[in-house]
């Protein structure tokens, strides 16, 4: 796969699984916007990624619409177009129906939902010039539901549907598909969840043993469908949701 002279905005991009999706973009040719909520995050990002004439910082708060539009035209302005779009910022709070209360349900769904919206929304008249391709980032809790993560299920089911409704209304120009991974082994899921537990060894047990395949996956697994999808190679496929999740929405096991 090449993306020489290719632009790739990446939202969520200073750590977890959209940092290791810049990277791959990166070594893969193309230029890259490098985004997060802060300044800060996303300079360390770019110095883990490292020198190069290809990177771009483009940092803002997606939770909001005209921060969303503010950070598009940014990496529209700057690298002068857009072929690939990446909506992987996300927060995840696991919490009981009783314990979630508006700040949280607002939260949840203004990044992980709101922020997908008006990203692409935005990035719309720029990837209809080259053609396109919008990548999603929803989650096996986008395809099932789980116990404790109910308002997130709702964001993420929400991104599902999206990106069907997106492929149709704006195909054949742009291609809009999306990923759905399991647990992914990334600081966010250990330090917001593993390691608040009160046995962190045993939780991660319990979350490998969620998949068939007993274990959880890499950032760089997750990377690899997203720039798959972005490819030529996968020219033929819009409106998918890729399952990445070892196996979690087979069934019962």
């Amino acid at each position: 796969m090449d993306f020489k002279n290719k632009v790739v905005l990446i939202t969520g991009s200073s750590r977890g699984i959209g940092l290791e999706t810049a990277k791959m973009f990166l070594g893969l040719g193309a230029a890259v916007a490098v985004h997060g909520r802060a300044e800060e995050s996303v300079q360390k990002a770019m110095r883990l990624l490292g020198p190069s004439g290809l990177l771009m910082a483009a940092p803002g708060d997606v939770s909001r619409p005209e921060n969303c539009k503010a950070v598009v035209n940014k990496v529209i302005d700057g690298l002068d177009g857009l072929d690939v779009l990446v909506n992987a910022a996300g927060v995840c709070f696991n919490a009981a129906v009783e314990d979630s209360d508006e700040a949280l349900w607002d939260q949840t769904l203004n990044v992980n939902l709101k922020g997908t919206f008006f990203c692409a929304r935005y990035a719309l008249p720029a990837l209809r010039r080259r053609k396109g391709v919008i990548v999603n980032l929803g989650s096996d809790a986008g395809l099932q539901g789980e116990s404790g993560l109910s308002v997130y299920c709702a964001a993420k089911g929400g991104v599902v549907n999206l990106t069907r409704a997106m492929a149709l209304e704006l195909g054949p120009d742009i291609r809009v598909n999306c990923v759905c991974p399991g647990y992914v082994d990334t600081d966010m899921l250990r330090r917001d969840y593993i390691d608040k537990t009160e046995n962190p060894a045993e939780t991660e047990a319990a979350l490998k043993r969620f998949s068939p395949l007993n274990r959880i996956a890499t950032p760089e697994e997750i990377a690899q469908a997203v720039v798959y999808l972005s490819s030529a190679q996968a020219r033929f496929i819009t409106g998918a949701a890729l399952q990445i999740d070892g196996g979690t929405t087979a069934g019962q096991h």
